[in-house]
């Protein structure tokens, strides 16, 4: 059964927790967006010895579990002379992760605009990174709008693994509170309802950039 009295106890700390889980998430996103996005350009270019190192971060990026990742950054870092507070760690970890990723939905949107405008932007003697930024990702931005919906919904569950290295985001909360009071029912029924309800808040906001978007690409 559901103690409803231990969840209005316990959800000040909950919701603290939910909160820190979102900066996590907030934070892996801008960085994942910012850097996957470059990589995803470079990516995109003809040199090798730019996309090369590039694809090896990627491969590597997407190779390891993220859960390791974060604790060479938490773990590791501090005897190669680099603190970083165990929430930045968990964020830092995340966003590099996130940016792999990310920078295959920046490539195949990039791949997907039409060769003719890029080359129109070449004739009209615009740079590359010129060429990428004023026609290449509006365009390609608009069709990876619901791709990079589903990544920024994999963050805030991903935030989770931040509860490793004490993070007291979410799911470490819950965890906390379920050795306190011995009810796991209780504990993972409210802890599953406020994620569901994170992740279906974010996806209607994205939902709404997305139509939003579609309206401005058509006026």
């Amino acid at each position: 059964m559901i103690d409803f009295s231990l969840i209005v106890h316990y959800f000040p700390a909950l919701l603290h927790g939910a909160l820190l889980s979102l900066m996590i998430a907030a934070i892996s996103g801008v960085l994942g967006m910012l850097l996957g996005t470059l990589m995803g350009v470079g990516l995109s270019n003809s040199s090798k010895w730019i996309r090369f190192p590039l694809e090896a971060y990627v491969s590597f990026f997407r190779g390891t579990p993220m859960l390791i990742q974060i604790m060479f950054v938490f773990y590791v870092l501090p005897q190669l002379g680099i603190t970083i507070p165990a929430l930045w760690a968990a964020s830092l970890a995340i966003g590099l992760n996130s940016a792999a990723y990310i920078s295959q939905v920046v490539l195949s949107g990039i791949q997907a605009v039409p060769k003719g405008q890029i080359e129109a932007a070449k004739t009209l003697g615009m740079s590359s990174w010129q060429t990428a930024w004023h026609i290449v990702i509006p365009q390609a931005f608009r069709m990876m709008i619901p791709t990079l919906g589903n990544e920024i919904i994999t963050l805030i569950k991903d935030s989770s693994l931040a509860s490793i290295i004490g993070v007291m985001e979410l799911s470490k909360e819950a965890s906390i509170i379920r050795s306190r009071t011995f009810d796991a029912v209780t504990v993972l029924f409210i802890v599953s309802c406020m994620y569901l309800t994170m992740t279906i808040v974010i996806s209607w906001i994205l939902k709404m950039i997305e139509r939003r978007s579609k309206y401005v690409s058509l006026s």
